[in-house]
């Protein structure tokens, strides 16, 4: 265990830290220019009614050292529930200090108190740290599948297309 470490869940209040943070991962991996969400968009989601995402923050002296944001998933296959890490991000001055390791097996316990039974996240292409840090963790790479997305314009022609069939 790391002293004077806190890792606590994600609140309302914590929106303005969170998307700061976003927005720093983006520009790491150097993908800045893809991140389009706002606070007020993960207050909403994250936050409001039905939340769509859960978050832990780690604290170090109660300054922000980093974050794991992540949802629950279901295997079919496996016929159990399991936790999808969408993002995992650690302050640049606090890296080293194994707080990523500490929030991504926070996150495996919740979800395994829930039934889960497994963790699955995707790890940007070159970022070769990353990669090398999961399969430290044991978080190895599937060697049997890869991610496929539509987005923007062509996700809201391909879900509208059955009203046009109509």
């Amino acid at each position: 265990m790391v002293a004077g470490v806190l890792i606590r869940p994600g609140t309302v209040d914590d929106v303005a830290t969170i998307h700061a943070a976003l927005l720093r991962l983006g520009t790491h991996i150097g993908a800045h220019q893809e991140i389009t969400s706002t606070p007020d968009d993960l207050r909403r989601y994250g936050f409001g009614e039905r939340p769509a995402f859960s978050t832990l923050i780690a604290e170090v002296g109660g300054e922000f050292a980093g974050l794991c944001l992540h949802f629950p998933i279901f295997s079919t296959w496996m016929g159990r529930p399991g936790v999808y890490v969408q993002d995992l991000y650690v302050e640049d001055r606090f890296r080293g200090r194994r707080i990523g390791e500490r929030l991504l097996r926070r996150v495996a316990r919740e979800c395994r108190m829930d039934g889960g039974v497994y963790l699955r996240l995707s790890v940007d292409t070159d970022n070769e740290t990353a990669k090398a840090f999961y399969e430290r963790l044991g978080i190895a790479w599937s060697n049997y599948e890869q991610v496929q997305k539509i987005v923007g314009e062509a996700f809201f022609a391909f879900a509208d297309a059955l009203e046009d069939e109509r």
